[in-house]
């Protein structure tokens, strides 16, 4: 498999929220973009707080455009503010380093990455893995 289909998508993004209901979590919004950085897919759960979409997309598109899954953009965030500030402010602000964003990969193959915001960030981050391995594929969360 070569690329993120909506068919993939799809069993992703139910399996991130059949997590969520498990673990009883608050509403959540799970976004889900190609390796291009195109959404695929975004949906939101009765009840989600404003900005809940921007922030699900920023945990994607910032993993996506580092490299690396967003918990390792949150270390980074800790270790050397400056240079996430740096790299969010070249992002036009599109960059939310915590965790919660997490690449897609078919074996060393970037397909993507899920963005899920919501919960607690830890909450969130293992609702876009479980979406991820569900599907098949391996999450990279950083």
């Amino acid at each position: 498999m070569a690329e993120l289909t909506l068919d993939l998508s799809r069993k992703i993004l139910d399996a991130a929220f059949a997590k969520a209901a498990e673990l009883k979590l608050k509403p959540l919004v799970v976004t889900i973009l190609d390796a291009r950085g195109v959404l695929k897919l975004a949906a939101a759960q009765d009840g989600t707080s404003l900005m809940r979409a921007e922030i699900a997309h920023g945990k994607a598109y910032g993993a996506l455009a580092m490299g690396v899954g967003s918990r390792a953009l949150f270390q980074r965030a800790q270790e050397q503010a400056y240079f996430i500030d740096a790299a969010n402010t070249m992002a036009r602000g599109a960059l939310v380093p915590v965790p919660g964003g997490v690449l897609i990969q078919d074996g060393s193959t970037l397909l993507g990455a899920v963005g899920v915001s919501g919960d607690t960030s830890d909450n969130d981050e293992a609702c876009a893995v479980a979406g991820i391995q569900a599907a098949g594929l391996k999450a990279n969360a950083g």
